[in-house]
C-alpha cells in the first residue's frame, strides 16, 4: 500500500501492479481498493493497475465538508503520482467520477470505460432517487448505518429477506463501516440522479459503456442513453452478468478496449 495527498490534504491509499500503460479502477459504493484486487491481477499481465480507497474508505483520510470536485482531485493526484496519461475504468457511481475527470481532465485520460452507471431516466425515477438520497442521509445522520446500507440495497431490488440473510455475513460488518460514504456516491450522481445529458455531451474521450445482459432494465436503459449523448461511445451488452460483474468477463473486454490502437 502506498499513499498520495490530495488537493485537501486528505491521503489517498492506493495498491499497485502489474506493468506497462496505466489503468485506474474507480469503484463505486461500499467498495474498497480490496474491491479491486481481482481485477487488478486479471489486468496486470499487460497493465499497471491502480486500485484506491476513495476518500473515507478503507486506509484512505477523509476531509470533510464533501464535495464531488475533491474526488476529481484525488484522481488528479494519483494520476499525478503515476506520471500522467492513464485509462480510466469505472464501477457504478465511480462512473461519475470517471465521465467528470475525463472532461477536467482530459489531457492525462486516453480513454475511458464504465459499467452500468446509475443514472436516473424519468420523473418518476429522479424522484425515487431524491427521497433516497433524503432517507439516507437522515439515516446516516442519526448514526443508523445498518439502515442506511439496507438502504441501499433495497433500493438496487433486494428483498428484505434477503437483506437479512446479508446481515448474517461477515462482510455486513465492512458495509456499515462503509456507510457513512454512501452520501458521497449519491452526491456524485446529482440532483435526482439525472443523467446530465448536457455536460456528458462535452466529453471527447473514448468510451465504453457496459451494462450486463442479466441487470436490471433501468441499467440497461442508462447504458444505451449515456452512449446516445457521449460523442465517442461505443455500447457492449455483457451476457449473463449483474451489477456485480465477475473480473474473469470484464477484464479481457477492458484489456481489448484499452490496448486498441485509436488513442
Amino acid at each position: 500500500m502506498k499513499k498520495v495527498t490530495s488537493k485537501d490534504g486528505t491521503k489517498i491509499a492506493y495498491d499497485k501492479i502489474g506493468q506497462g500503460p496505466v489503468v485506474i479502477l474507480v469503484l463505486g459504493a461500499l467498495n474498497s481498493r480490496k474491491s479491486g484486487a481481482e481485477l487488478a491481477k486479471l489486468l496486470a499481465a499487460h497493465f499497471t493497475v491502480i486500485s484506491y480507497d476513495r476518500r473515507g474508505r478503507g486506509d484512505s483520510t477523509d476531509t470533510p465538508p464533501y464535495a464531488p470536485q475533491r474526488e476529481i482531485e484525488d484522481l488528479a493526484a494519483l494520476i499525478h503520482e503515476v506520471g500522467g496519461q492513464v485509462y480510466l475504468y469505472g464501477h457504478s457511481s465511480g462512473a461519475g467520477i470517471v465521465f467528470e475527470a475525463a472532461i477536467q481532465l482530459h489531457n492525462e485520460v486516453k480513454k475511458i470505460a464504465i459499467y452500468e452507471a446509475p443514472y436516473s431516466l424519468g420523473i418518476d425515477a429522479s424522484k425515487a432517487a431524491g427521497e433516497y438520497d433524503k432517507q439516507l442521509k437522515r439515516l446516516i445522520t442519526s448514526g443508523r448505518k445498518g439502515d442506511a446500507v439496507a438502504l441501499l440495497f433495497r433500493n438496487a431490488g433486494m428483498s428484505d429477506k434477503q437483506i437479512q440473510d446479508m446481515k448474517r455475513m461477515p462482510s455486513w460488518r465492512g458495509f456499515e463501516a462503509l456507510a457513512p460514504t454512501l452520501a458521497y456516491d449519491s452526491a456524485l450522481l446529482g440532483v435526482g440522479h439525472r443523467l446530465p445529458t448536457t455536460h456528458l455531451a462535452g466529453i471527447n474521450t473514448p468510451t465504453l459503456v457496459m451494462h450486463g445482459g442479466a441487470s436490471s432494465q433501468s441499467m440497461h436503459d442508462a447504458a444505451q442513453a449515456i452512449s446516445a449523448v457521449v460523442p465517442e461511445a461505443q455500447l457492449l451488452t455483457l451476457a449473463g452478468q449483474t451489477h456485480h460483474v465477475s473480473p474473469e468477463v470484464i477484464a479481457p473486454v477492458l484489456a481489448e478496449f484499452f490496448s486498441a490502437s485509436k488513442r
